[in-house]
């Protein structure tokens, strides 16, 4: 699992949502959540945007 895998499923689990909340608030599929929390994928700038904003952190947050 990659540090961005560890720390999206950290964070989410902090704020207590499902992959699913998540994926809807960031408008992303439920399936992309857990491959990006298995480490499958590196996501670009505008989805960890996306992911930052779902999870309210900042972007230096979620990949810190």
């Amino acid at each position: 699992m990659t540090p961005l895998a560890k720390r999206l499923k950290a964070l989410r689990a902090k704020k207590g949502l499902t992959q699913l909340q998540v994926a809807r608030k960031a408008g992303l599929t439920l399936a992309y959540i857990g491959r990006l929390e298995t480490g499958h994928y590196d996501p670009q700038l505008s989805t960890l945007k996306k992911l930052a904003k779902a999870l309210k952190v900042s972007v230096a947050e979620l990949v810190e």
